[in-house]
Formats: C-alpha cells, sequence, structure tokens
C-alpha cells in the first residue's frame, strides 16, 4: 500500500511539473508573439508613410506601372497591419487581468450594431436585439468578443439584399444559459466546422469576405477565459449561428 502511495505521489508530480512547464511555455510564446507584433509595427508604418510621400512628391513623373507597384505596396503594407493589430488583440485576451463584473450585454450589443450602421449607412441590415441580456464577465473582454461575434455576422450578410442579424438568449445541453449570434449570411460548409475557431483559418476567400482570420479565435479565448465554451451550426448560403456561454 505503502509503495502505491509512493508511485501516485511521484505520478501526481510529475503531472504538475508537466503542467507548470506547459504553462511557462504558452507564458513565454504569447509574450514573444506580442513583441514580435509590436516591433513589426513601427517598420510597416515607415513602408507605408514612405510609398504614400513617394506617390504625393513623384507621382506626376512616375508611369501607370510604377504607380500600381507602389500603391501594391501600400496595400501590402495595410493589410499586414491590420493582423499585426488583430495579433496583438489575441495577445492581450490572454495576457489581460479579468475583472468579473455585472455586464448588460444587450446594450453592449446595441452599441456594436449601432456603429457598424453608421460606418455602413447603405446597408439594410435588420438587427434584432432581445432586452435584458445580462452575464457577469469582463466587461472589456465581453464587449470584444460581441463585437468579434456582429462583426462577422455583418460581414458575412454583407452580399443578402435582405440582411438580417439577431442576438438573443437560450441554453446550452445542460440547461445551463447560453447567447446566440445568428445570421443569414454565406455560412460555412459544416464539414470543416473544426476549423472555424482556429488562428488564421479561413472558410471563405478573402476575395470575397476581407479579414485576417483571428476574430473567432479571439472570441474563443476569451469565452474559456469565463470558463465557457462555445460552438457554431450553419450551412453553406444559409447562414450560420454562433453560441456561447461564460462560465
Amino acid at each position: 500500500m505503502a509503495a502505491s502511495h509512493v508511485l501516485l505521489a511521484r505520478a501526481i508530480r510529475r503531472h504538475e511539473l508537466i503542467e507548470h512547464a506547459l504553462h511557462d511555455t504558452n507564458r513565454e510564446l504569447e509574450s514573444f508573439s506580442y513583441s514580435v507584433s509590436h516591433d513589426l509595427r513601427a517598420p510597416l508604418r515607415s513602408i507605408d508613410g514612405f510609398s504614400q510621400a513617394l506617390v504625393e512628391d513623384a507621382g506626376p513623373t512616375l508611369d501607370e506601372r510604377s504607380r500600381s507597384h507602389l500603391e501594391r505596396i501600400r496595400s501590402a503594407t495595410q493589410r499586414m497591419g491590420r493582423l499585426i493589430d488583430d495579433l496583438l488583440a489575441l495577445s492581450r485576451v490572454t495576457r489581460a487581468e479579468m475583472k468579473r463584473e455585472r455586464v448588460d450585454v444587450s446594450e453592449i450589443a446595441t452599441q456594436v450594431a449601432a456603429e457598424l450602421a453608421r460606418h455602413a449607412p447603405a446597408r439594410a441590415v435588420a438587427v434584432t436585439i432581445a432586452p435584458g441580456l445580462t452575464a457577469t464577465g469582463d466587461p472589456q473582454l465581453v464587449r470584444l468578443a460581441l463585437q468579434n461575434l456582429i462583426e462577422n455576422a455583418w460581414k458575412f450578410t454583407s452580399r443578402r439584399a435582405q440582411a438580417s442579424i439577431e442576438v438573443g438568449p437560450t441554453k446550452d445541453a445542460h440547461g445551463e444559459p447560453a447567447f446566440f449570434v445568428r445570421d443569414n449570411g454565406a455560412g460555412y460548409d459544416p464539414s470543416v466546422a473544426t476549423k472555424l475557431f482556429g488562428p488564421f483559418q479561413r472558410l471563405h476567400p478573402a476575395s470575397d469576405f476581407p479579414g485576417t482570420g483571428i476574430g473567432l479565435a479571439t472570441v474563443k479565448r476569451i469565452v474559456h477565459r469565463h470558463g465557457g465554451r462555445i460552438w457554431a451550426e450553419g450551412k453553406i448560403d444559409a447562414g450560420a449561428c454562433f453560441y456561447f456561454t461564460l462560465g
């Protein structure tokens, strides 16, 4: 009996050491990702700035091909800048200190939808947000999660003449409170659903729906930090619905 206790204690200790090592490795990777992303921003701004200056100063003397090359340089640096911003946001989600309090989910969703409508006044999107939705969580992280989910729905309904987005309450398989964000947009192929929440995973061509492929990965990290889970349902050209709990 004593020998089995010793073996069990050793196994537990070994497991604790492995967990500690994995935790340290993850922290180091997060720190590295943050530092690299942060340090890349300055040279990118320089490339974009000098390219713009060259277009303005020498534009009239450049032929069409040269101007096209410069515009491509600017477009590429701006696209990489957006990717770096998203990577930094993803890193901050993991590093940020959690402050749990009562959060008005309905109010946040309403603000996010109103901001999107202000930036695209020509779009006709029917947005329905259930009143009285509340949760306990970090206000900034919950806002970021909702922002990513609603922006995702807004983007993938851009080709719908009558687009609709709905935010409301539901329950998970265990009867626990959950939320959903549903749209009638492009949807996705259910056979590749496992890729939805991975960083840099794109289920649609960038030429159809631009983006960096970081948004849903950010939402997943936020949900997991709250002790919750996230899942989705969708079909090609039949919209998508994202569900999540906050622990």
